[in-house]
């Protein structure tokens, strides 16, 4: 057991400072209470406490000397299970500084929902998960269970043989290896060659555990189940935890488990970053640029930055993995890993015919067998203009503009029925385009049956012999590697959807979507502009043009890669208070007596402007603090 663990588990007592569960920056400081011997808690515990003449819930965050005068007892311990170590609260601090967030906040959002039954007595009255026989604390007494526990050590033979894929076919890849074996800290980005998504995930983690140590990999989504999960658990099968699609229960059993050392591996979405695993030797993010990574409640954190700043910490290897790696993660100090040689479909660039049916794709659909058709916009088309009137085409209760979507116009805003804001009328002249009217002229070119894939619906990969139409929504981890052809259609609408992130969005749902083609098959992209950095990048199958040009744009918009960006809701005082403290940027809009701002904070001036905005909490001034917004 490691020093980590041990001291973790001792048992505190006198003045400790604790963390009370009430997740606000006006309270965001740890208080000093007495902690009783007898109530055997440490590091970890949840206890309750008497905070404002009331009774609630708090975490004990170790020893203080900061001892006030009047000092009140911790009323009783909760539960005998710890619910973090140092490593843990460490991490923790952190993303609290980093997201400007309640630490109460953070260890919510870190901790699954507690199910008392679960926490079984056991001998001397310890706790264990009910799912197996009473398990004794890491600190080898049972009268109370630690997370991060030992893991039962793993011999060679348990762990499958490493493809070879990385150290052969990858440049940096051998140093990756040796970092995973040696456990020498680091952050490596993985631009993944088509239809090695899986393979890698599945070589990193067995080297890890070959090495004696534990793993996690995180995914952005889990229905349908990627690729990479289940190709991890045919691996490891035993040996990992699918901590994702699980109920209240479940879950909170699951953790327990993880806690005690039963799984040395944890597959799940951004909460399996938290897992209290110890001898955490590896920290890997699948698909790291998609949106899903982010956390959109409170503390609004992004998986990339944390699962390295947890590498960093456990002395861990932190892998980012992707077709094409987001500007952040390449803003990150790391070691690059990519292909040796080009395995990019081809990509052609054509300009788009009629409704985007450009000739070269006409005859490229004709011939295959197996395809998909990118569109990014959704429904059969565009009201234009009123049939009745000749007034232009929008909503009649927001302005909005009007989609024709399953024979429904409805607005794309605040979804009303179409209506003719002037005469009534809901008779709309429509200018097709879109993913129903791309599956509508597909079936008459295609010889093969073709499907759409709807916003609502699952996605699959193309049958054997089927063209599927979809949009983002389709574009998941289906490990589909040997499709015929890969139709881009309306490049230049996803290149103009609003917001800074947008075109690397589209990007990286191009270069996926490419990616499906087998190596002899066509990847076809429809735009006006063939020069654009985004669709060079994906000719190229390389980011580097793109993020030059992108972080150029960024940073003359006030917005540079790599710099937390809040935006903060208070007073009408709000804007002249935050113009005081250093910032890059500030934006300011109001309302009345409430003000709304978009900051950019310089890394080396965050920890100054989180303790200066949680006063501005406790003076009433801030309400509201959401860290990297969308923009």
């Amino acid at each position: 057991m490691s020093s980590a663990a041990r001291s973790s588990s001792a048992r505190l007592s006198g003045p400790v400072a604790i963390c009370v569960d009430r997740p606000l920056l006006a309270l965001d400081r740890p208080f000093t209470y007495e902690l009783p011997e007898e109530l055997e808690a440490g590091l970890g515990s949840l206890v309750q406490v008497r905070f404002h003449g009331k009774l609630i819930r708090g975490w004990v965050l170790g020893p203080t000397d900061d001892v006030p005068a009047r000092m009140l007892s911790v009323h009783k311990r909760v539960s005998a299970v710890r619910y973090f170590d140092e490593r843990l609260l460490e991490l923790y601090r952190w993303m609290s500084a980093r997201y400007v967030s309640p630490l109460a906040a953070v260890i919510g959002r870190a901790i699954p929902p507690r199910v008392v039954s679960e926490e079984v007595a056991g001998g001397g009255g310890g706790v264990a998960a009910r799912s197996g026989s009473p398990r004794r604390g890491a600190n080898g007494e049972s009268g109370e269970t630690s997370v991060g526990a030992a893991p039962r050590p793993l011999a060679l033979r348990d762990a499958p043989a490493a493809s070879g894929a990385l150290a052969e076919r990858y440049s940096n890849g051998s140093p990756l290896l040796d970092a995973l074996r040696d456990r020498a800290a680091g952050t490596f980005v993985v631009r993944t060659a088509p239809g090695d998504d899986a393979a890698i995930a599945v070589e990193c983690v067995a080297v890890t555990l070959a090495s004696g140590s534990a793993a996690v990999v995180i995914v952005p989504e889990v229905e349908p189940v990627p690729q990479a999960v289940a190709a991890l658990v045919e691996a490891f099968r035993d040996d990992v935890a699918c901590f994702f699609g699980l109920e209240k229960r479940e879950r909170y059993r699951m953790w327990l488990d993880i806690g005690a050392g039963r799984y040395r591996v944890v597959v799940g979405t951004r909460p399996a970053v938290f897992a209290p695993l110890s001898d955490l030797g590896l920290v890997y993010v699948a698909r790291e640029h998609h949106a899903l990574h982010r956390e959109e409640r409170a503390p609004y954190f992004h998986v990339r930055e944390v699962a390295a700043r947890r590498a960093e910490i456990e002395g861990a290897v932190c892998v980012l993995a992707s077709v094409m790696p987001s500007m952040e993660s390449l803003a990150l100090p790391h070691v690059e890993v990519e292909p040796r040689g080009r395995r990019w479909p081809p990509v052609e660039v054509v300009r788009p015919g009629p409704e985007g049916r450009a000739p070269r794709l006409v005859r490229a659909l004709r011939d295959a067998r197996r395809a998909f058709l990118y569109e990014p916009l959704r429904g059969y088309g565009v009201a234009r203009v009123c049939r009745s009137c000749g007034e232009a085409a929008a909503c009649a209760a927001c302005g909005g503009p009007l989609r024709l979507e399953s024979g429904v116009l409805r607005c794309t805003v605040c979804e009303a029925d179409g209506r003719c804001p002037r005469c009534g009328s809901r008779d709309f002249g429509v200018a097709r385009g879109g993913a129903e009217r791309v599956e509508q002229w597909a079936r008459g070119v295609a010889g093969v049956p073709v499907s759409r894939v709807a916003s609502d619906s699952p996605a699959r990969p193309p049958a054997e012999a089927e063209v599927v139409v979809g949009g983002i929504d389709a574009v998941k981890d289906l490990g589909t590697t040997d499709l015929d052809l890969v139709g881009i259609l309306n490049a230049d609408a996803s290149l103009r959807r609003p917001g800074f992130g947008a075109r690397e969005r589209a990007l990286a749902a191009w270069a996926e979507a490419a990616a499906w083609a087998a190596p002899s098959g066509r990847v076809v992209v429809q735009t006006e502009q063939p020069n654009d950095p985004a669709v060079q990048a994906l000719v190229a199958g390389r980011p580097e043009r793109f993020a030059r040009a992108e972080r150029e744009r960024l940073a003359q918009a006030g917005f540079p890669v790599a710099t937390p960006v809040f935006r903060v809701a208070g007073t009408s005082e709000l804007e002249g208070e935050l113009a005081r403290l250093p910032h890059r940027t500030l934006l300011a809009s109001s309302l009345e007596d409430r003000g709304v701002c978009l900051v950019a904070v310089d890394p080396s001036d965050l920890e100054l402007f989180g303790d200066e905005v949680r006063r501005l909490a406790e003076r009433g001034v801030v309400s509201r603090v959401e860290a990297e917004p969308h923009l």
